[in-house]
């Protein structure tokens, strides 16, 4: 059957660059597997979908690459939901091939169809978040439908796309399809460059505000990333820089313009800085609720009196979703950074010493004061002994994969990334379970580097088939569990508002604190697994982690205490509202 189209999809996916598919077995996509046996390209079977579409999210950020994902019919598809959603909401090129039931049998409901009642298909349950779906019904269609997902997963604003496909169209006949075309992205006209510059370079109190989309390592072509030019143009005309929560890390955390993240994890002085800011230049960034304090013009971003925003964005559909726009562009960020950064110097340097001490004191006193809180001998461990501890242990280059919680809000908050660190996080979704697959993913795409998912015990309860994952593929990626035995951040939501926790806490019977032993778990799968019963143990599990190269689970009892969330978010103030009424 080498004439297939299953056989002619695998050949384009080589021909595409595609290294790893990830995904599941199941009885309509076997075709393509037994493809697959034959070509370069690696299979990773997961033992759930939902595992392997953070795990094709997880390579997709690291590696700049699209992630490919393959699914089974029916709840193939519907597990991949949550896992394509997340990826899709944060902007990460991902493309679907799904199987599907036999075409001649579509609305008679055969083994595992989904559409119970309306004349439906299995695509559109993936519509409300990919960028387009198809669906395949014909054999020599397949090819375009494929080259069309790819490039469209890839251009303009990056994100998820679906193919689907009825399985007897994979084992019909059909051609290797033509290799895909590539276009350059936009970038910023000149005299759009040399107005924004200008504009720039006029104000009293400017600021670069920096999202997700201008990562390092997320672009698919390197050649158009703008980190080195928005520092360029940032220090000559001393412009502070503020990110979002996804863009943590795209400017090094030390560097002596950095303001830190705004919003819901802002400290006072970038909140107030943003809010009084008389122009805000806005890059890639889609001003999240969590990054703009519920939209509150109280608290971070206020546009409506003589502020001035300039938006630059590859979507269009962002440029004055949230806030008025005096200047808009729709252009690659990257290329845009470097047309201002070029533009910006027929324009003297600024300097604004004063501020720079600002920064420096505000920034250096909430990494201190973490430090301090970090050097804690009580057990089980605060958590900013578990950053610290984490911090001193692994390469400066390691890539940190958090899921959601502690882990993510306190290494947002107060972990100093390293200039040469990485950091990945569900951001739009915030899916609990993202961490421990996606960073399985990430290994795979970095073999070289050392990668560490720091979770919750939930986050490792949702996705415990990551850690035979890791075995599977040699992946050596290091799961510290931060067990508090508790959906600790809801549990405290909950409690500051109700005056007690329920629902959130994990108990046995008799309502004592109970949790897996999650370093049995990797033992069983075989993985190395490290119980933490003292403070020492920790960065001496750490270090023999990082030195063994083998997949490992670090099981760290942890206490229950607010993660450090300094500003504003509207959930709050929802249930002030219910006591008040």
């Amino acid at each position: 059957m080498t004439g297939t189209a299953a056989h002619a999809l695998v050949a384009q996916l080589e021909e595409l660059g595609v290294e790893y598919v990830f995904g599941t077995c199941g009885h309509t996509n076997i075709a393509v597997l037994d493809a697959l046996a034959d070509s370069s390209i690696r299979f990773v079977i997961a033992r759930h979908e939902q595992a392997a579409a953070h795990a094709a999210d997880g390579y997709a950020r690291a590696s700049g690459k699209p992630g490919v994902l393959l699914v089974h019919v029916g709840p193939g598809l519907t597990n991949a939901a949550t896992g394509v959603m997340t990826a899709a909401l944060d902007s990460v090129p991902l493309v679907v091939i799904s199987g599907d039931i036999p075409s001649y049998y579509r609305g008679r409901h055969p083994h595992q169809e989904i559409n119970l009642h309306a004349d439906g298909d299995q695509a559109s349950v993936f519509r409300p978040f990919v960028k387009r779906a198809w669906n395949v019904h014909r054999a020599q269609d397949l090819g375009r439908a494929v080259e069309r997902a790819f490039w469209t997963a890839r251009s303009g604003r990056p994100g998820a796309t679906l193919v689907n496909v009825p399985m007897d169209v994979f084992s019909r006949p059909a051609a290797p399809y033509p290799p895909i075309s590539h276009a350059a992205p936009p970038g910023l006209p000149e005299s759009s460059a040399e107005l924004i510059a200008a504009t720039l370079a006029a104000a009293e109190r400017p600021l670069i505000h920096v999202g997700g989309g201008l990562r390092e390592e997320a672009v698919a072509e390197p050649a158009t990333s703008g980190t080195d030019a928005l520092i360029a143009l940032a220090e000559h005309l001393d412009i502070p820089i503020a990110h979002s929560l996804m863009a943590k890390g795209t400017v090094p955390d030390a560097h002596p313009l950095v303001l830190g993240m705004t919003g819901f994890w802002g400290l006072e002085l970038t909140n107030a800085y943003a809010r009084e800011a008389d122009v805000v230049l806005a890059l890639a960034t889609r001003f999240a609720e969590t990054d703009a304090s519920s939209w509150d013009p109280r608290f971070t971003w206020d546009f409506s009196g003589a502020s001035t925003l300039i938006q630059i964005d590859i979507d269009p559909a962002e440029l004055g979703r949230n806030y008025p726009v005096a200047i808009g562009a729709v252009a690659d960020v990257g290329l845009a950074v470097k047309a201002l950064a070029d533009a910006a110097k027929a324009h003297p340097r600024a300097d604004r010493p004063e501020l720079r001490e600002k920064i420096r004191q505000a920034r250096s006193g909430l990494f201190a004061a973490s430090r301090e809180r970090g050097r804690s001998e009580d057990f089980p461990l605060r958590p900013e002994r578990i950053l610290a501890d984490l911090r001193e242990a692994i390469p400066a280059d390691a890539v940190l994969v958090t899921d959601v919680g502690w882990n993510k809000n306190g290494v947002a908050q107060c972990y100093e990334l390293p200039p040469q660190g990485r950091f990945i996080t569900p951001g739009g979704a915030s899916t609990m379970g993202f961490g421990p697959a996606a960073a399985v993913g990430v290994q795979l795409a970095r073999p070289e580097r050392t990668v560490v998912a720091l979770i919750g015990d939930g986050g490792m309860s949702a996705q415990l088939p990551a850690v035979p994952l890791a075995v599977e593929q040699g992946a050596p990626v290091i799961f510290v569990v931060m067990n508090n035995r508790s959906h600790g951040t809801i549990s405290d939501l909950q409690a500051a508002h109700f005056g007690r926790s329920h629902g959130c806490d994990f108990t046995d019977q008799a309502g004592r604190p109970y949790s897996p032993d999650f370093a049995a778990l990797a033992v069983a799968c075989g993985a190395d697994g490290h119980t933490v019963t003292t403070p020492a143990e920790l960065g001496a599990a750490l270090r023999a982690a990082v030195a063994n190269r083998r997949p490992a689970v670090i099981d760290v009892p942890m206490v229950n205490e607010p993660v450090p969330t300094p500003g504003h978010w509207n959930i709050k103030d929802i249930y002030q509202g219910m006591f008040s009424d």
